[in-house]
Order: structure tokens, then C-alpha cells, then sequence
């Protein structure tokens, strides 16, 4: 498998209040972990900033330019309760959607046959309208619809196993038959969508909730009984993973068990699935993860998982 890494030390200058969870020391474990010489056969390419006006493709212009306008010239502003903006944060949120796209071009053009973006501020609770969670531009829902304007997909699965439901996403996607989305999380736990009755008009929406305190045995039950045989079904023509990594025990946010070991599972599972419909297409873009040591663990799995086929 070629494998190709989008990273931008930019990603380090998005800075939020001393204390939140989602602080650059995040890439910053995950950059460690990535010395090591299995990674050594893995391409870095830069996530350039992309155009803003791409993120007009799941977001009207007034959420673009809200969110542009919010941006402070120092310090850090709040855009809402959870959610920050710094002198750089510009730049991280592009580069981040540059990122997403460039990961799109790679997996279709035959340059990687999968592709993961090391990015922050993450993007899955950004709805179409509303910044939040952390999130301001939702980059899968972007990249989802850069591979259908662009390069003529015509169905296309995301699968967020992010421990918090991926609101955003299934927003904007909501009423799109040409978008599965499948989630597993924890219930109840923020912010609060992501039952199972939530299936959207087409059938399109797959959740597979968690409870508190589940492992590995119920996060692989879900995977294989809700998540893989929809999207196997589906046939989609690429897989985009929200690959947050916060369900790890370590995580300080959320109440689910699972080990490095279950990521590198359901990368496995999913993988199988894009060689059968996607010609192995894959784009796995970062979201959550707040335990320094689990997140990199987690994601270092994951990647080399993917560089492994």
C-alpha cells in the first residue's frame, strides 16, 4: 500500500485556553510516535491552505465568513463554548481543508492508494450552519464533496468511530442518498445525537451507539453488525474515515474501553471493503483524541495499518 501523510506545522499554531483538551501537544505526541523506523517508508506531503471558498461546498457563506471574521488578530477568542479561535487558527482550518482535498486527489489520481491527514482544529461536529465541539469547517463533509465535484464519485461512506457522535456530519448529509454515514460512540454523552432511530429519509444514516463502560468485544460487535455490512452494501466508490481516538480507556472525556489493537481492526475491516468497491481508496482524517499516550498509540496503529494493507 502507498501511504501518504498530510501534516503542516501550522497545525501546531491553532491554540486554545490553557487546560482544553484539544491543544497542539496532540500532534505533538503523534509526531513523536511517528519516529519510529517502521514509519520510515511513509510519504509527507504539506496540507497547504486550501481556498475558503471551499468550504462553500457543505457551508453557506455566512457561516464561511462568520467563522473568518471570528478569527482574532491576538489572543484567543471564544466562537462558542467549546470552541477557539487564535491569530493562526486561519491558516490551521485551511490548511486542514487543503489537507482533506489533497488526501482526495492522491487516493483518485493513483499517487497513494490511501491517505491520512494530521490535522487540527478537527471538524465532525461542524454542521452546516453551526461551529462547534472544537470544529469550526467540517473537512470530511468537504472532502466527500470535492471527490463528487471533482473527480465524479458517486457514493462515498464515512465512517466515524470518533467517541462523540459526529453531528455535523450527519447534518449536512441528512437528506444526501449519495452518503452513507455510519458512527459508533458513546450514548449518552455529547452532544447528544446520534440515536439509532437516526436513519435520515434514505436510510443513509447508520448509528451504532455505545454505553458507558464498553470494550473492545461491543465496539467490534457494532462494527460488524451495523457499520461494515451497510457499508458494504453501499459499494462506495471511497471510504473517508473521521478517525478520532478518543474511545481509547485512557481518554479523559468519554467512558469507553477500547486498546490501539481495536483501531487497528476496524482499519483492517475497512480496508477489505474499499478494495472490493473503492479500488482501495481511503482518506482518514484526524478528529478527536485527548489522552496524549492513547492518541498516539491509537493513531500510529491506524496509519501503519493503512501502510500495510
Amino acid at each position: 500500500m502507498t501511504t501518504i501523510l498530510y501534516e503542516n506545522p501550522v497545525f501546531l499554531e491553532h491554540h486554545t485556553p490553557e487546560g482544553h483538551p484539544e491543544r497542539p501537544d496532540r500532534l505533538r505526541a503523534l509526531n513523536l510516535a511517528l519516529e519510529h523506523p517502521r514509519f520510515a517508508p511513509l510519504s509527507r506531503e504539506k496540507a497547504l491552505p486550501a481556498d475558503a471558498g471551499l468550504a462553500l461546498l457543505v457551508h453557506p457563506e455566512s457561516h464561511v465568513e462568520a467563522m473568518l471574521r471570528a478569527i482574532p488578530e491576538e489572543g484567543i477568542h471564544a466562537i462558542e463554548a467549546d470552541t477557539y479561535a487564535s491569530p493562526m487558527t486561519r491558516e490551521a482550518a485551511l490548511a486542514g481543508i487543503g489537507g482533506a482535498v489533497a488526501a482526495v486527489d492522491a487516493v483518485f489520481s493513483g499517487k497513494a492508494d490511501n491517505a491520512f491527514v494530521a490535522s487540527r482544529p478537527p471538524g465532525h461536529h461542524a454542521e452546516r450552519e453551526k461551529a462547534m465541539g472544537f470544529c469550526l469547517f467540517n473537512n470530511a463533509a468537504i472532502a466527500a464533496r470535492h471527490a463528487q465535484r471533482v473527480h465524479g464519485a458517486e457514493r462515498i461512506a464515512i465512517v466515524d468511530w470518533d467517541v462523540h457522535h459526529g453531528n455535523g456530519t450527519q447534518d449536512i448529509f441528512w437528506d444526501d442518498a449519495s452518503v452513507l454515514f455510519c458512527s459508533t460512540h458513546q450514548m449518552p454523552l455529547y452532544p447528544g445525537t446520534g440515536a439509532k432511530d437516526e436513519t435520515g429519509p434514505h436510510g443513509t444514516i447508520v448509528n451504532a451507539p455505545l454505553s458507558p463502560h464498553d470494550g473492545s468485544d461491543r465496539f467490534r460487535e457494532a462494527f460488524k453488525s451495523r457499520v461494515l455490512p451497510q457499508v458494504a452494501d453501499f459499494r462506495p466508490d471511497l471510504i473517508i474515515i473521521s478517525a478520532g481516538f478518543d474511545a481509547h480507556h485512557r481518554d479523559p472525556l468519554a467512558q469507553i474501553n477500547l486498546v490501539a489493537d481495536d483501531f487497528d481492526w476496524a482499519t483492517a475491516r475497512l480496508m477489505d471493503l474499499a478494495d472490493r468497491s473503492a479500488g482501495n481508496r481511503i482518506v482518514s482524517l484526524l478528529e478527536g483524541g485527548y489522552d496524549l499516550t492513547g492518541l498516539a498509540e491509537s493513531a500510529a496503529t491506524h496509519i501503519h495499518r493503512l501502510m500495510r494493507g
